[in-house]
């Protein structure tokens, strides 16, 4: 039987699939274009992914479907629903964002436009399989298809020994979690005969012989996903990858690779794993507790700015399982999906403030003193941003999404879980502020000395800061402001 595919429904990751090649053959035929075309032509793919995901909003989408049966249900291996949409929103604006944040090293040299191009848009484009997944099969290619690119982004500048490094870990992690998720889903299949959601879940209901068995699929197939979250235990490669990596790869991986684990996640346990509740409610919970307090406790060790942002990354992780340790209802996911966009645009200002300070050696902490006094830019969208993760006013966007997600794990009664993560926002002060109060501190004006020379903190000047960087501060700063004031459209779905 031959079936008609719904094109619009797949149009967006078409979109970046169309421009990552683009990009990629620009470079390869235009080498005289190569500083500015791979950026051009990512930025206009983007664009039209975005165009795309908002016409369909609003719509039930399905693609690649089998066959509907009196024994077996409608199955789709492409489901575009409103939660999906929110998260292609999510992914394609990062990757924009992150796009404009690599052109001044592309345009420098030391990037390859062409190839950065085109693996970061080829994660982009999984990520989207990711939360359109209506098969184990399609969610295990969108996974791969985030990873794959990744580890070639940590590790693509030439002859930088630590992001090679850092790529190796990134991949050797990856595999071992790949490779439980694999074992898991063909112990699915084996169980009950099909991959798909509905058969999968209807398999799940009837609490047959093989229960058990599909029981330790669910489990193994979330490892995987974990590790994209970067959930305990699964996180030991974030602060090695992040600091190896160029820094706006590391703001990609904070966002987009937890993103699309996010979503993998709520799929595979609401859509295809719903009769297990009890069970991986119970799971999800005590992954959140660990993720938040492991996370939160390595961050106070911190001195280096990127690995405490890559600390600070595995305890928001934390806080985001809380709305599907609270059982995934269209409410919690509403709840969860607000947490994430907050999470994102906050984040990416955190790390385009680094990255401009960067510019002038500021690596440690310690490097920050002063910065809202040398680039009163970098500095401010800096320190709101550091305030909206911590939660503190005037950042006020991050504490209501704190409390949202906080209510969230209270009408689950899950009140073991709501005390953890009010310890942990509080221990989560302690670092935030610190980092607060070294870019407001102003620099003490010393006569040096030969035991002092050469050790004062680095001072950044507005013209050593790429345009592309301020602006996108600006833009993340801006919509940070403006949702701490009116934080309603964020929360629109939240019921």
């Amino acid at each position: 039987m031959t079936q008609a595919v719904d094109w619009t429904s797949i149009a967006a990751p078409l979109c970046l699939t169309a421009a990552s090649l683009l990009a990629l053959l620009g470079d390869a035929f235009a080498p005289k274009a190569a500083r500015w075309l791979p950026t051009t032509v990512s930025l206009a793919g983007l664009a039209a992914a975005a165009a795309f995901t908002a016409g369909l909003y609003g719509e039930e989408r399905a693609a690649f479907c089998l066959p509907a049966s009196l024994n077996q249900p409608l199955d789709c291996s492409w489901l575009v629903t409103d939660p999906a949409l929110v998260w292609w929103g999510v992914v394609v604006g990062t990757t924009a964002l992150v796009t404009l944040l690599l052109g001044p090293a592309v345009g420098r040299g030391e990037l390859p436009g062409g190839e950065m191009q085109f693996l970061l848009l080829s994660s982009a484009t999984g990520a989207l399989v990711v939360a359109a997944a209506g098969d184990l099969i399609t969610l295990v290619v969108g996974m791969e298809t985030v990873s794959l690119p990744a580890f070639a982004l940590v590790g693509l500048r030439s002859r930088d020994r630590r992001g090679a490094e850092a790529a190796l870990k990134f991949f050797i992690a990856s595999v071992v979690a790949t490779a439980f998720t694999l074992l898991g889903i063909s112990m699915v299949y084996g169980a009950t005969g099909s991959l798909a959601a509905g058969s999968v879940a209807t398999a799940a209901a009837l609490d047959s012989a093989v229960a058990p068995v599909i029981g330790v699929g669910m489990v193994l197939t979330v490892v995987g996903l974990a590790f994209k979250v970067a959930a305990v235990p699964f996180q030991a490669w974030v602060p090695d990858t992040y600091v190896g990596a160029p820094i706006p790869v590391a703001a990609y991986l904070s966002v987009v690779s937890k993103a699309a684990g996010l979503a993998g996640i709520v799929v595979v346990l609401t859509r295809f794993f719903g009769p297990y509740l009890d069970t991986w409610s119970v799971v999800i919970g005590v992954l959140a507790a660990a993720t938040m307090t492991v996370g939160n406790l390595a961050a106070l060790r911190q001195l280096h700015a990127v690995r405490l942002l890559a600390w600070s990354s595995v305890a928001q992780a934390g806080y985001l399982l809380v709305p599907i340790a609270a059982g995934g209802s269209p409410s919690d996911v509403a709840a969860l999906q607000s947490y994430v966009v907050m999470y994102a645009v906050v984040n990416l200002c955190a790390f385009a403030a680094v990255l401009g300070a960067a510019a002038r050696g500021a690596v440690r902490v310690d490097d920050f003193t002063g910065l809202v006094r040398s680039h009163p830019w970098l500095g401010a969208g800096l320190t709101f941003a550091l305030l909206c993760l911590a939660g503190l006013p005037p950042g006020v966007v991050g504490l209501v999404a704190k409390v949202v997600i906080f209510q969230s794990a209270v009408d689950a009664d899950l009140l073991w879980l709501a005390v953890v993560m009010a310890v942990n926002v509080a221990i989560g002060l302690v670092y935030y502020l610190r980092f607060v109060v070294a870019v407001l501190r102003p620099v003490r004006a010393e006569r040096p000395d030969a035991s002092t020379a050469g050790t004062e903190a680095p001072v950044v000047r507005p013209s050593d800061v790429p345009w592309t960087t301020e602006f996108v501060v600006g833009i993340t700063l801006a919509a940070a402001v403006a949702l701490s004031v009116f934080p309603g459209p964020l929360f629109f779905a939240y019921g």
